[in-house]
């Protein structure tokens, strides 16, 4: 377990030292989030001001708590924009980062246009997700207990089915069940011990999150001990800090993965990335 534990630390390493080589990587996530935060703006902005909310609460008392018709496809649509977006950015990450492991130096631009390229791919998976995730939520608001529980259960079970997809979308271009079949045969041939880099991403990234932490700290002891402009400004810059660390978690998440793909589809391992930890990151089964 502890040399699992290693080797996911070391492909984290390695995909923090790809973003910083190519540090616009950052931006894709950036731009995800800035457009996500418009998409739910969208909605809320007209949801809140055009929809008598008291009225749907009364309506979920005496139906079992089960919203109006409408909210399906309202919700149905918000989902696929949410993850149209997310989806979009991903696959332009993704393709910058197998540009960069291939010798080539892309830009942000190369990023978009290879995105754009895969667009009907990209279009078709974000109906797929929309889809299941408005099935899940309908699974959870089934039963209050139950629900929940069976709707984490499948949740968690398509989340690594479909763990490879964005990359194939991207390079294999092929429809979205295509995809998450090509994803399930990338897992099988490693059992899903590309996991194991993720285990040990999201410990170097509580490490990076350890100083946003302390800035929040600092900032509530200083409000507390009355030193009011000195709490503020540690509060804003803790919430700035808190910003940043989550685009570079998307965009380590999302360059570990190209890499995982690259040696799990090709058996080449990406420049940067140690042999060795990716021969004993993986477990392959016997022929």
């Amino acid at each position: 377990m502890f040399d699992r534990i290693s080797n996911g630390f070391s492909l984290a390493r390695s995909s923090w030292d790809v973003l910083i080589k190519d540090k616009h990587l950052i931006l894709f996530p950036i731009i995800s989030g800035v457009l996500f935060l418009i998409v739910v703006a969208s909605f809320a902005i007209p949801l809140g001001t055009l929809v008598d909310w008291n009225q749907v609460h009364q309506h979920m008392q005496n139906h079992n708590n089960k919203p109006p018709v409408w909210v399906y496809p309202v919700t149905f649509v918000f989902y696929f924009c949410c993850y149209f977006v997310i989806i979009f950015c991903n696959s332009a990450l993704v393709s910058c980062a197998l540009l960069r492991f291939n010798g080539q130096e892309p830009s942000l631009g190369d990023g978009f246009r290879a995105a754009f390229a895969r667009l009907p791919q990209i279009f078709a998976w974000a109906l797929v997700s929309a889809s299941v995730g408005l099935l899940l939520k309908a699974i959870e608001n089934a039963h209050e207990k139950v629900g929940y529980y069976i709707s984490m259960i499948l949740g968690t079970a398509w989340s690594v089915m479909t763990f490879f997809v964005v990359p194939v979308l991207v390079v294999e271009k092929v429809g979205p069940i295509a995809a998450v079949s090509r994803s399930v045969s990338l897992l099988s041939k490693t059992w899903g011990e590309a996991l194991v880099g993720k285990l040990g991403l999201g410990l170097f990234l509580f490490l990076l999150a350890i100083p946003v932490f302390l800035l929040f700290a600092g900032g509530i002891v200083a409000l507390v001990s009355g030193m009011v402009p000195v709490g503020v400004a540690l509060l804003i810059a803790g919430a700035i800090a808190m910003l940043l660390h989550s685009a570079i978690s998307a965009a380590l998440h999302t360059i570990l993965l190209a890499a995982l793909y690259q040696y799990a589809s090709q058996g080449s391992v990406a420049p940067g990335f140690d042999q060795h930890t990716f021969e004993c990151a993986f477990t392959r089964q016997a022929a």
